[in-house]
This record gives C-alpha cells, sequence and structure tokens, in this order.
C-alpha cells in the first residue's frame, strides 16, 4: 500500500486542504448547528482512515457528503442530534447487509453519460461556488453545493453579486490578491515547474499556495490588505484535551424503537449506497490505471464507517468524487493518500487548529478552482457531442439539473432519459421490414425480427402488420430471435385470423426452415422454448 508513498504522500496534503473547509461547510450547511460542527470533521477523519482502509478503491476518498444535506438538516431538526445519530448507526448496519447481499451491481446499470454528466456537473458548481470565496465576498459556508443556498440565495444571484462587485471594485483586495497569486502558483507548478524536477513532484502547488496564503495573512496584519476571520478557515480550537473529548456527542439509543429513526436510518443508507456507488463508477473511469473497485467491498466498508460515524458525533458518510477527484489529478496511486489524509485531519484539528485557521478561503477556492476545470473540460462536451444525441441528450440534462437543482436529481432525471432513449430505439430495432423484390405489383414482403422482442417493440410490429396490402405474401424471419415476448405473440395469433380475411399468405422462417399456413403461432413457439418469456 505504501509502494508508491512519493506520489500519494503529496497528493494526501491536497486532498486535506480539500476536505477541511468542506467538511465543515457540510456540516454547517446540514443544520447541525455552531456547536456539532466538529461533527463534519469526525465524518472525514473515519471516512479517511476506517472506510480508506477497509474499501477496496485505490483512489477514492470518503467524507460528509453535499449530497445528504439536505436529508441531515430535516433530520436533525425532527429528531433531534443525538436520536440522529441512531438512524446514521443503524444507517451503516444496513449498508453492510446491502454489501452481504451483493447490492453493489446497482451502480454498474447507470448510463456512461450520466456518470460522465455527473462529473461534469459537479466541476461546474465547484467552479461557480467557489467564484464569490476567491474575491472575498459570500458568507455562506464553504461547500455548500446545492442551487438554493440557507441564506436564501442561489448560484447564480451569488455569482451575479461576485460579477458586479468585480466591475464595480467592491471586492476584498487581500482575499483577492492572495488568490490570483495562490491562482498564479498553481499554474506555474502544473504546466511548468511539475515537468522539470522531481522535488516539484513531490512537494505539490497546492501545499506551497496555502504555506504563501498563510505567510500572506501575517504579513498584511493592520494594513488595508488584512484578512479578517470571515475570509479564513474556521475549525473549533479546544483548550484541553478534555475539550477536544467533549467536542464528540453519542447516540441516545433509547430512541432506537421510534418509527421516524428507522426511516431515517434507511432514508441515509438508500441515498448514501447510491452516491456511493455512482462515485465508484466515476473515479474508475478517472482512474489512470483504469482499476476496478469491488463494489460489494465498497458497500460494506462504507456501512463500517457510518456505524463508526454515528457512534461517535459524526456526519453520515459516502465516497465523495471532490476529494477523489482532487486525490487522481494530484497524483495520488493507492488508497494510501485516502488514509494519510485521515490522519492528517486528526493530527490538525488536535495539535494544530489554530494554524489552519490561518489559511484564506480564497486560497482554498484557487485549488477547488483547477479541480472543477478539470471535471468540466470543454473537450468531454465537445466528445459526448460527437458521440451523437443518444449519448450527448442525457449528459446534458444530468449537468443541468445537477447545476440548476442537485446531483440527486440530476442523476435520477438522467437515468430517466437514458431509458427512454433505450426505450426508441428498442421500439425502432424491434425489426427489419423491406420488399423482396423491387415489383411493387408481387406483393411480397419480408420481415426480420430482431434478436430480442418485447412488449415495448408492440406497436411498431402491429402497425407494419396492419399496413400490408390486401394479397399481400409475407416471409416472417425469425431464425435469428433468441427471445420473443408473449405479447408479439399474441399479435402474431391475431394477425393470422385478420391475414385470411385479407387473403395474405404468411410463411414463417425459423432455424427449423420455413413452416407454412399455420392456425397458431403460439402453439409453433411452444416448440421453441427458448424464445418464450
Amino acid at each position: 500500500m505504501f509502494k508508491n508513498i512519493k506520489s500519494d504522500l503529496p497528493a494526501s496534503v491536497v486532498v486535506f486542504f480539500v476536505a477541511l473547509p468542506l467538511c465543515l461547510g457540510i456540516a454547517l450547511a446540514s443544520g447541525v448547528g455552531a456547536a456539532n460542527l466538529f461533527s463534519g470533521l469526525i465524518a472525514g477523519i473515519i471516512g479517511g482512515i476506517i472506510v480508506g482502509i477497509i474499501s477496496g478503491s485505490y483512489i477514492g476518498v470518503s467524507g460528509p457528503a453535499a449530497g445528504l444535506a439536505a436529508i441531515v438538516a430535516a433530520s436533525v431538526a425532527s429528531l433531534g442530534f443525538e436520536n440522529f445519530l441512531v438512524a446514521v448507526v443503524l444507517a451503516g448496519a444496513i449498508q453492510i447487509i446491502f454489501g452481504v447481499l451483493r447490492l453493489g451491481i446497482i451502480g454498474y446499470f447507470f448510463p456512461s453519460s450520466v456518470i460522465k454528466g455527473m462529473l461534469t456537473g459537479i466541476g461546474i458548481i465547484i467552479i461557480l461556488k467557489q467564484i464569490p470565496y476567491f474575491f472575498g465576498l459570500d458568507k455562506n459556508p464553504e461547500g455548500d453545493f446545492a442551487f438554493l443556498q440557507i441564506d436564501g440565495e442561489n448560484t447564480f444571484t451569488e455569482l451575479l453579486k461576485a460579477i458586479n462587485a468585480v466591475i464595480s471594485g467592491n471586492v476584498d483586495q487581500g482575499a483577492t490578491i492572495v488568490a490570483l497569486i495562490a491562482m498564479g502558483i498553481l499554474i506555474l507548478w502544473s504546466n511548468v515547474l511539475g515537468k522539470k524536477s522531481k522535488i516539484f513532484q513531490l512537494i505539490q502547488g497546492p501545499l506551497v499556495a496555502v504555506v504563501v496564503g498563510i505567510v500572506f495573512y501575517f504579513l498584511t496584519k493592520g494594513s488595508n490588505l488584512e484578512l479578517v476571520n470571515q475570509h479564513l478557515v474556521s475549525v473549533p480550537v479546544p483548550d484541553s484535551f478534555q475539550d477536544f473529548i467533549g467536542q464528540f456527542s453519542f447516540p441516545n439509543f433509547s430512541a432506537i424503537g421510534q418509527s421516524e429513526v428507522w426511516v431515517t436510518a434507511f432514508t441515509i443508507a438508500l441515498v448514501a449506497s447510491l452516491e456511493t456507488l455512482l462515485c465508484v463508477e466515476a473515479t474508475d473511469k478517472l482512474d489512470p490505471e483504469k482499476r476496478v473497485t469491488p463494489t460489494n467491498r465498497e458497500l460494506f466498508a462504507q456501512g463500517t464507517g457510518n456505524m463508526i460515524s454515528g457512534f461517535i458525533g459524526g456526519l453520515p458518510i459516502t465516497q465523495v468524487i471532490v476529494r477523489s477527484s482532487a486525490n487522481i489529478q494530484s497524483g495520488g496511486k493507492t488508497k494510501a493518500s485516502a488514509i494519510i489524509h485521515g490522519f492528517l485531519l486528526l493530527i490538525s484539528v488536535y495539535f494544530i487548529p489554530q494554524v489552519l485557521n490561518y489559511i484564506p478561503l480564497s486560497v482554498l477556492a484557487a485549488i477547488l478552482f483547477i479541480v472543477g476545470f478539470k471535471l468540466a473540460k470543454p473537450s468531454t462536451f465537445k466528445a459526448l457531442w460527437r458521440a451523437g444525441w443518444k449519448q450527448f441528450v442525457p449528459f446534458i440534462v444530468t449537468v443541468l439539473i445537477i447545476v440548476f437543482k442537485d446531483l440527486l436529481w440530476g442523476i435520477g432525471i438522467g437515468l430517466i432519459v437514458g431509458i427512454v432513449i433505450v426505450l426508441f430505439k428498442s421500439f425502432q430495432n424491434s425489426h427489419f421490414l423491406h420488399k423482396e423484390n423491387e415489383d411493387p405489383t408481387d406483393g411480397k414482403v419480408k420481415m426480420t425480427l430482431a434478436e430480442e422482442v418485447t412488449f415495448f417493440n408492440k406497436g411498431a410490429i402491429l402497425k407494419e402488420l396492419d399496413n400490408l396490402p390486401e394479397n399481400s405474401h409475407l416471409e416472417l424471419d425469425v431464425s435469428n430471435t433468441k427471445y420473443l415476448d408473449q405479447d408479439i405473440l399474441e399479435i402474431l395469433d391475431d394477425f393470422a385470423l385478420k391475414a385470411k380475411n385479407r387473403n395474405i399468405s404468411v410463411k414463417l422462417i425459423s432455424e427449423r426452415g420455413i413452416e407454412t399456413n399455420l392456425k397458431s403461432y403460439t402453439e409453433f413457439f411452444k416448440n421453441k422454448p427458448k424464445l418464450i418469456s
């Protein structure tokens, strides 16, 4: 696991700096209150260390997820935080059962275009959401990735406010300057220095950007460029070990009999499992080595992580694409980077929380800009467009719904659009009909059925049969058909009666040869069991 430590260690540092504000922001966006913000850090630590050790994913990173924020907020408001933790523990147990039942295969039923749309949509959201932070404007919690924000604003109203502030020169000068410096460092490191020497590969650009941001904070104190607290990371600072332990909360297991607790547990288990499986599919696609994550083991790992997180006061955990993609783009090779990032979170929040609170949010915004751009490259749009409308439509629908609604809605509607397209193509490709020769007076028609014909194809086949002219001759070729639905057999039986009244002769071509003058196709196909549903 540690043979690629030269790559994994710097990657873990980048993931740590990305995860730190997200853990706090998601906790605040989840409605747990200022007293329980530590719950987000607990989830990040458990997601990195425990889930990282158990998981079979090489490059996936787990932690609290923005996709669960709305569910968590509603549940905490209804149940109370300690009762909610019981639901988190139960959700973890349910996920373990999902893994034992081998339900991890569900993620493979989502089209590739929807997965790519998910990645691109998240990349666009990351960029849009970080623009206000880049200029030191937005005071909302970091990591609030929903379109509608908790202060009544939305993604684009915040963006318009930022644009107007930039035009009018009302941006925070200190935050903007250090963000531009950080962006310059990141671009220089990625495009120039990282290719010149191994030392620049070991010491990653994001780490340098963060260090420069902290130095900038101290150098500008007392000047008109000073960064105030609202522009800095805010980690709880314990005065003693007892204060640190006091930040942990524990479940109220006396509430385990409440039906609402169980409903919440099943909801969290289902949504967290689905989000994890989709992120697994996405990260596997991003993995340069194209390794495949064992999905059932991943559900077991996530379930174990959620049980432990719930036991000690943490938020629900899923595999998350923002941290996973940051890990991949920073050169992470094995699960060691995820595990080390978890230990970095644990060590830092106990030993150096005050140092973390000197990191400018605008520097972290610059780091996330790079992550977002790599997820939402223009080349992705071009590739999907060239692949045809059957790929582009589910892709762009997924992107738009994720940007204008949220992650789960985008994935769900994208999947529905993908299914509709499949059904439409199935409707089109159920059969092939053509005239046997060029003489239109001959009346000879041949219909070849596809390999699989189901009830979705009823309308198309019935329309073709009803349009056959009187006194014609039909050859129905099923020699390549492997599956024929009962609904289609009933259509053929009905047509056999109609054909006599319209003086249409029918021949059935099968692997056995040609059968003529059949009174019932159902009786014939009963002797071909492989064709019957």
